[in-house]
């Protein structure tokens, strides 16, 4: 009888384990605590390499005047990197997805600062993007806007990424997590460069 009894309560636990977990999950989801963290995470897994554009259907930058302000509050007009490779990622310290690729961001940054400009524009207060930087051990070129990005790159979503040839055209546009020091990126981005 208490065989019978024990392989019935295993039986029901096989059973209902993967709906035990959904509810686990569920829960941690609803506690604001840890949705930030699962949601990190699980972008984390489920980021790949962004898509490249074919090359027939490109987009066309052509208004390069941008005012931003980096870090150390000093003007910059984006018009300085007209005919450079350039890398843009619009992202926020509150932003899950925006966080899950930050790793992912700085090795390519690592790998590539010397030969495209880099603009991680924050839609956040200055003082929350400094805590985080340092919290993550960041080294990015940051920047806010002190007006509207051209047309082109005009976004409301976060994080919003985009990869523009010497000539303006833009090869990858990305919403949401990526995988960004993947393969096909720096092969891209080499190759771009060497143009």
């Amino acid at each position: 009888m208490n065989k019978e009894n024990s392989d019935s309560k295993k039986s029901w636990f096989q059973k209902n384990w993967s709906n035990m977990l959904f509810v686990v999950f569920a829960v941690l989801f609803l506690i604001p605590s840890t949705r930030f963290h699962l949601q990190v995470a699980i972008n984390r897994v489920f980021s790949f390499a962004p898509s490249i554009e074919e090359e027939t259907e490109l987009k066309q930058l052509t208004n390069y005047n941008w005012r931003l302000i980096d870090s150390n509050e000093l003007s910059q007009n984006f018009s300085s990197s007209k005919g450079k490779v350039v890398f843009i990622n619009f992202w926020a310290s509150w932003c899950g997805p925006c966080v899950a690729e930050m790793p992912s961001l700085q090795k390519l940054y690592t790998n590539h600062k010397n030969e495209v400009d880099f603009y991680f524009i924050a839609r956040d207060e200055q003082p929350a993007i400094q805590e985080f930087m340092a919290k993550e051990n960041l080294d990015l070129p940051v920047y806010y806007e002190l007006q509207n990005p051209p047309k082109i790159l005009q976004s409301n979503q976060l994080p919003t990424t985009y990869l523009i040839d010497k000539q303006g055209q833009v090869w990858i546009e990305k919403t949401g997590a990526a995988d960004w020091n993947s393969e096909r990126v720096n092969k891209l981005i080499n190759e771009l460069v060497a143009e």
